[in-house]
């Protein structure tokens, strides 16, 4: 499902860089990422979706190579297949609850909005917590909330890689384990991938790979954590 080699990437102007040597994760697997801030958990994730591009070396997801793909290509593989849950939500301020939800439909021609699609929504909602909360702008919503709101966004399409950058971050523990069981039970339904940023030690027993960031920006040969349930 992913694979890194060589990974070189700066951001505009210089300042700070990063190199991964060698990532590679399979189809269906669920893995944590844990490291200090600022380290550059998001870039990675951000590079594996097709946001930003490595200067050098390559990474490769859905079996294609992002640096030489067509940008249409990856923006429709991105649409189709692809779950991003943002750290900082990404919220549209104008839209309900329910628009930033379906967002992705009204803008993306190769997602089809159906029935079934609302009753999936109302369903993701009921279990996330915020069914009564649909109607509302983001402004009303707690960063809880808006947290909510971001994820059932992430998983409305069934995504077949879904990447999470600190997703239970601004929840309570009890929300924190509703909303891990639903992103990994989806995962396991639809054999998912899931590629999870968190500093919650805590949820790490939950996963069964655990890769610290520190390792892997060193290149280091084993980069998996030992984690006790």
């Amino acid at each position: 499902m992913i694979s890194i080699q060589d990974l070189t990437f700066t951001y505009a102007g210089g300042g700070f860089g990063l190199r991964i040597k060698e990532l590679s994760i399979s189809q269906g697997e669920q893995v944590a990422v844990i490291g200090p801030s600022g380290s550059g958990k998001s870039t990675l994730l951000h590079l594996i979706a097709g946001l930003l591009f490595t200067a050098s070396g390559s990474v490769d997801v859905f079996g294609k190579s992002l640096k030489n793909t067509p940008e249409r290509v990856v923006r429709r593989l991105r649409a189709q297949q692809l779950g991003f849950i943002f750290q900082d939500f990404g919220l549209l301020e104008y839209l309900t609850a329910r628009a930033n939800i379906l967002y992705p439909y009204a803008v993306c021609s190769v997602l089809k909005r159906t029935p079934d699609t609302d009753a999936y929504l109302n369903e993701l909602a009921k279990t996330a917590g915020i069914a009564d909360l649909l109607h509302r702008h983001p402004k009303a919503l707690s960063q809880g909330e808006k947290q909510r709101v971001a994820i059932c966004r992430a998983l409305l399409h069934r995504p077949k890689l879904i990447l999470a950058d600190e997703a239970t971050g601004n929840l309570d523990p009890d929300n924190k384990t509703i909303i891990l069981d639903l992103i990994q039970e989806i995962a396991a339904e639809t054999g998912a991938t899931v590629l999870a940023v968190t500093h919650d030690h805590e949820l790490l027993p939950r996963f069964k790979r655990v890769i610290d960031f520190r390792d892997l920006r060193a290149g280091a040969e084993t980069q998996n954590v030992k984690v006790s349930a």
